[in-house]
C-alpha cells in the first residue's frame, strides 16, 4: 500500500519467465514449482502475450505481483516480471508511462496520492467507485477490488492492552491526554509527516502526544519493538502485515473512521484491458478470495516465515483451485 516495509537499493528487479513445460503443465514458476490448469483456463488470445507485471517493493506487493504472474501463466500468457519498484510514485509512473502493463494498487493510495483528494471516502465500495471513475481520465482501468483492507492502524501490545484496556483510537487519545508516557508510540518517518498519518490522526482524535513519547523507527523495527514493550506500548502498523499477529499486537478500532480504506485491486493500462478483456474475470475471481484474514496469513508466510513470494503465491492459487 502506502508503507515501505523493506527498503531496497534496487529500483527494479527483472526476473524473466521460465521455460514452457509440456503436458498439463503450463509453465514453471521462478521457484521451479509447476503451474497447471485449474479454474483458470487458457485464453487463446493470450497465447505468448508479453504482459509486464509490476509491484512496489514491500512483501505484500511482491506477493501480489507473483499472484498476478502465476495467474497470467495459467491463462497462457508469457508475463514479464517487473516487480519490486521502490515507492508508490515510481510504480505508478511506470504504469502511466507504459513501461509496465499492470500491478495491484490500493484504493486509498490512488484517491489521496494520485487523484489528489484530501478527504477519504469511508465506504469501501464508494471509495473504489470514485477511484475507478477518476482514474479513467488517466487511461487506467481498475478491476475488482479485494475486500482486504491494508490500511494504517495503531496497535497495542498485550501487556498494555491488559493494563490500560485501550481498544479504540478514542481510548488511545484519552490515554495520551491522561498519561502520555503510557501512550508511548513507535512510528515510521513517513507516517509522522503524512496527512493521513500521525498529524491527521492527532487532529481527528483531538490529542497531542509529546515528542518524547514518539519514537521514530524503521517500519520493520516497529513490530518487534512494540510487541516487546519497553520503548513503546503502541506502534504504527499495516493491518494486513503478517507481523501483527506474529508479535501478538492488537490493532485499535478506528472508531472515527479516520484512516482511508486501502483495498488492493488490479490497475491495468486501458489499451491492455481492451486487448485482453477475458483477463478481467480471472483477476476478479482472485481478488474476491483475498480478504484481510487471508492476505494477512499469506503475508506472514513471507515476512515472518521467510517463504519466497512466488512459492506462497503458487501454493495459495493451488489451494483455491485456480491452478493445479
Amino acid at each position: 500500500m502506502h508503507i515501505t516495509r523493506r527498503p531496497l537499493a534496487a529500483a527494479l528487479a527483472l526476473v524473466m519467465a521460465a521455460t514452457v513445460a509440456t503436458g498439463c503443465t503450463i509453465e514453471t514458476a521462478p521457484d521451479k514449482t509447476a503451474v497447471g490448469a485449474g479454474s483458470i483456463k487458457k485464453i487463446d488470445a493470450l497465447a505468448g502475450a508479453k504482459i509486464r507485471v509490476s509491484s512496489k517493493e514491500f512483501d505484500e506487493q511482491l506477493l501480489l505481483g507473483q499472484i498476478a504472474i502465476v495467474a497470467l501463466r495459467a491463462a497462457g500468457a508469457d508475463p514479464e516480471d517487473k516487480t519490486n519498484i521502490t515507492g508508490s510514485a515510481n510504480v505508478r509512473q511506470a504504469l502511466t508511462s507504459g513501461a509496465v502493463d499492470l500491478y495491484w494498487e490500493y484504493t486509498g493510495t490512488a484517491w489521496v496520492t494520485y487523484l489528489k483528494n484530501t478527504k477519504p471516502i469511508p465506504d469501501a465500495q464508494a471509495q473504489y467507485d470514485a477511484v475507478k471513475q477518476g482514474d479513467a481520465a488517466n487511461e487506467i482501468v481498475w478491476w475488482a477490488r479485494s475486500p482486504a483492507n491494508d490500511t494504517y492502524a495503531i496497535a497495542v501490545n498485550q501487556e498494555a492492552l491488559t493494563k490500560y484496556g485501550t481498544k479504540t483510537l478514542s481510548d488511545y487519545a484519552a490515554l495520551a491526554k491522561r498519561d502520555p508516557a503510557a501512550a508511548s508510540t513507535c512510528i515510521g518517518p513517513e507516517f509522522k509527516s503524512r496527512d493521513d498519518g500521525f498529524p491527521g490522526l492527532q487532529k481527528a482524535y483531538d490529542f497531542t502526544l509529546p515528542d518524547a513519547q514518539i519514537h521514530l523507527l524503521n517500519d520493520a523495527v516497529i513490530y518487534p519493538t512494540a510487541g516487546k514493550g519497553g520503548t513503546c506500548n503502541f506502534g504504527e502498523v499495516a493491518t494486513t502485515d503478517g507481523r501483527v499477529p506474529a508479535q501478538n499486537l492488537t490493532p485499535l478500532e478506528d472508531d472515527k473512521k479516520f484512516f482511508p480504506v486501502y483495498n488492493p485491486a488490479i490497475t491495468i493500462r486501458s489499451s491492455v484491458a481492451k486487448q485482453y478483456p477475458q483477463l478481467e474475470q480471472v483477476f476478479d475471481s482472485i481478488a474476491g478470495k483475498l480478504d484481510t484474514k487471508v492476505l494477512t496469513g499469506l503475508n506472514k508466510k513471507v515476512s515472518v516465515e521467510g517463504v519466497k513470494p512466488a512459492a506462497v503465491a503458487t501454493e495459495w492459487l493451488k489451494s483455491e483451485g485456480f491452478i493445479s
